[in-house]
């Protein structure tokens, strides 16, 4: 009879560190050096711990699984030319991800996109900081979000910045668009998205499930074209976008929202010193509850209708 080795099993909690090796067991006395080491070595619904600083590789993650980085100093993921994490997990699977530095690198390096979600349940995104990926259409996003089924995203205490291709003026901070029948839900919390092309866009191309997006506590500034954007094209997913105590600011367009299935609501929100304040074409429609300050912005734009609160 053969039994599976013992050295063949998996843990639920691994452990990475800058001085490891990716032939160890990835224990905490004997750690791995990079994520990729470690994640073959990780159960489902396992986590990845850093035990001190380190640039721990880019990774592909096919399974639940928390990756974290808190307290250990910084948890780096740099890439040049690729992805820094790509998931393809599995319908309910639940990827977490803590504390990570997330880097492109050089801004010529054209790296793809921070983190590229194609499918899995759920991707949470806590305390991290993600920058300079500046790859061509379709990539060069911080956090680009393409689930092919029913998916949510959560973000919060995260910056996203430089990431971009200034020379076709695409890519940017956050992208979320669904493919097929794929649908999203996303909450984002204390999100700052500065500096990039775009700030954070829900785009229905190429979907017919919906898509959902709030916003709040967050800062959109300085990005080279619109802050906010919420777009369904004919026949396209519909995107509704709540934003709350939010900042817009300095960017080329502050809020845009385009097409008959796009909503995009405001409320307790500033928008200013952008070149157009407001935008709003092809049906699409956008409300606010009267107590935004949207001034200073040089040209206003739309006029946005005030609903009463309920």
């Amino acid at each position: 009879m053969l039994f599976p080795s013992p050295a063949a099993a998996q843990a639920t909690r691994t452990w990475v560190s800058g001085v490891g090796d990716d032939a160890n067991p990835c224990s905490r006395t004997a750690p791995c050096k990079t994520f990729p080491g470690a994640i073959s070595k990780t159960a489902a619904g396992g986590e990845i711990d850093a035990l001190d600083p380190g640039g721990f590789g880019a990774v592909t993650i096919t399974k639940a699984i928390t990756i974290a980085a808190e307290g250990a100093g910084e948890g780096g993921i740099s890439v040049a030319g690729t992805n820094g994490i790509t998931v393809n997990a599995g319908t309910n699977d639940i990827v977490i991800l803590r504390g990570l530095q997330i880097d492109g690198g050089p801004l010529n390096a054209n790296s793809l996109s921070g983190v590229r979600f194609n499918n899995g349940g759920a991707l949470e995104i806590q305390n991290c900081s993600i920058r300079n990926f500046t790859g061509g259409s379709p990539s060069g996003y911080g956090i680009f979000f393409t689930p092919s089924g029913a998916s949510s995203l959560f973000v919060s205490d995260t910056v996203l910045t430089s990431n971009g291709n200034i020379g076709s003026l695409s890519g940017g901070g956050i992208y979320i668009q669904p493919t097929g029948g794929g649908s999203a839900v996303v909450n984002l919390v204390r999100v700052n998205a500065v500096n990039n092309i775009s700030g954070i866009t829900a785009d229905g191309t190429g979907s017919t499930g919906g898509i959902s997006v709030s916003i709040s506590d967050s800062t959109v500034a300085g990005n080279t074209m619109n802050g906010l954007t919420a777009f369904t094209p004919a026949g396209g997913a519909p995107v509704t976008m709540e934003i709350v105590r939010t900042a817009s600011a300095n960017n080329h367009k502050g809020l845009d929202a385009g097409g008959a299935g796009a909503t995009l609501r405001i409320g307790y929100s500033t928008v200013t010193g952008n070149a157009t304040g407001v935008a709003l074409g092809g049906g699409a429609t956008i409300s606010s509850m009267g107590n935004n300050l949207i001034q200073d912005n040089t040209g206003p734009g739309a006029t946005i209708p005030i609903v009463a609160p309920m």
